[in-house]
């Protein structure tokens, strides 16, 4: 097996959304910590409360995002470092997400709509390298 250019950016992409992730379950767990809301209640102090739904609709949104880098990072012909550079479109939209709702909720749309855009432009990598795959595979 030979790891390609693109295989190696995204890995580094995919490790640096895990530690981003992992930043915002610490800063949960600081805030819970911090405001004595004791586990399993998720509601208390409005900081608290902020982190936890920034920490939750970013794990909902690695559910797609990660698949859709590695499909599009193992299929795509051309263009193989376009998944790694859209990931990092996404990574930033969940750090605008993130800052934009700890300052308050109502400013979180800017980084969502960022984050569904990258997933939307890897899905769509995602196609067209099934499509070039289907193409050398149907010759």
């Amino acid at each position: 097996m030979t790891i390609t250019t693109g295989a190696v950016l995204s890995g580094a992409v995919t490790v640096v959304a895990l530690l981003v992730t992992f930043w915002m379950g610490l800063r949960v767990g600081l805030l819970r910590h911090r405001h004595g809301i004791e586990a399993p209640a998720v509601s208390g102090h409005p900081d608290f409360e902020r982190a936890y739904r920034v920490q939750m609709n970013t794990m909902e949104q690695l559910v797609l995002f990660l698949p859709l880098l590695w499909l599009s990072t193992l299929f795509l012909r051309s263009f193989t470092w376009a998944p790694a550079a859209v990931g990092l479109v996404w990574i930033a939209g969940r750090l605008v997400y993130s800052s934009g709702y700890m300052a308050a909720p109502e400013r979180r749309g800017t980084g969502f709509q960022i984050g569904m855009l990258a997933s939307l432009a890897l899905l769509i990598l995602t196609l067209v390298g099934l499509a070039q795959a289907w193409g050398v595979r149907g010759s």
